[in-house]
């Protein structure tokens, strides 16, 4: 056998560099140019000056759109929270003994989270179509009230929302449908004994059980609907007279460091962005220790 030239902390060294050189070159080092960004002035072909707090002053000072974002971000997550008990109740039907074509239904729900978010906005744009579409045609027929959902201020954003609940479906339901599967049958067993229906073993014995999984699609679901963009550039489009309305933070940074090429300011909007997220993650971390059961 030929003699290792390398020591076993060389390998390990050599190893590790390439992942932590990805995480250096695409996460620090653009974070750490956005924090520099954020206190400076300027553009790409001019360069860029450091000036302080000015772009933050400017933020806070003229900040009503970022507050209305902001707002229309944190109203967005919690409709689309709203998903997460539809997930559950779907995933205990599919759990049930004896169902067939278990994993067609999965597979079928799993379809929105593989579809391109461009294509799904597009359809959804059509089905909300004010003049044409599939819902008012639906609506119209059962005598229902008839409306241009996207464009119109007061329904726009709850429009988005619900396709949203819908493009998540898929990943909460197998996430959730995961941690059925580790529920002991022997406790469900041991509740129908003592005389529990199954309404009761849903919320008293696999509910507790289900938490942890619980847990984390709630952070990912918050998590995903702070970064929500795409749906809303499609849905609406620029010149929807709904958008000043229901723009996300995420499209209000776009707006302003692409649309207008006020790159610093749009670094600071994508800091308030990362701390708002960090903030209710950490949050969201605190609570659970007063409802999530590990078992």
């Amino acid at each position: 056998m030929r003699p290792n030239r390398y020591p076993d902390n060389a390998w390990a060294a050599i190893l590790l560099a390439v992942p932590f050189g990805g995480l250096v070159i695409f996460y620090l080092w653009p974070l750490l140019r956005t924090v520099l960004l954020s206190f400076s002035e300027g553009t790409a072909f001019t360069g860029y000056t450091i000036t302080g707090f000015e772009n933050w002053r400017q933020l806070f000072e003229n900040g009503d759109d970022v507050w209305r974002a902001l707002l229309n971000t944190l109203v967005y997550a919690a409709i689309v929270l709203l998903g997460v008990p539809i997930a559950m109740v779907i995933a205990a039907l599919l759990h049930q003994r004896g169902l067939g074509g278990r994993s067609f239904y999965r597979t079928l729900y799993f379809v929105p989270v593989v579809t391109m978010p461009v294509a799904v906005a597009m359809v959804w744009r059509y089905i909300y179509n004010g003049d044409f579409g599939l819902l008012n045609e639906v609506l119209d027929a059962v005598g229902g009230p008839t409306r241009a959902w996207v464009a119109d201020p007061d329904t726009a954003l709850y429009a988005v929302a619900v396709v949203g609940i819908w493009m998540a479906l898929g990943t909460n339901l197998i996430i959730l449908a995961a941690g059925l599967e580790s529920v002991p049958p022997s406790l469900e067993e041991a509740a129908m004994l003592d005389g529990a229906g199954p309404v009761r073993r849903f919320f008293s014995v696999t509910v507790p059980l289900l938490t942890p999984s619980i847990f984390l699609v709630s952070v990912l679901s918050v998590i995903g609907s702070l970064q929500m963009f795409d749906l809303l550039f499609i849905m609406l489009g620029r010149t929807n007279p709904a958008l000043a309305d229901s723009r996300t933070i995420v499209y209000l940074f776009y707006e302003e460091a692409f649309v207008r090429n006020d790159r610093p300011l749009g670094a600071v909007i994508a800091l308030v962005t990362l701390v708002v997220t960090l903030a209710v993650t950490a949050v969201q971390f605190r609570l659970q220790r007063r409802w999530v059961t590990y078992a």
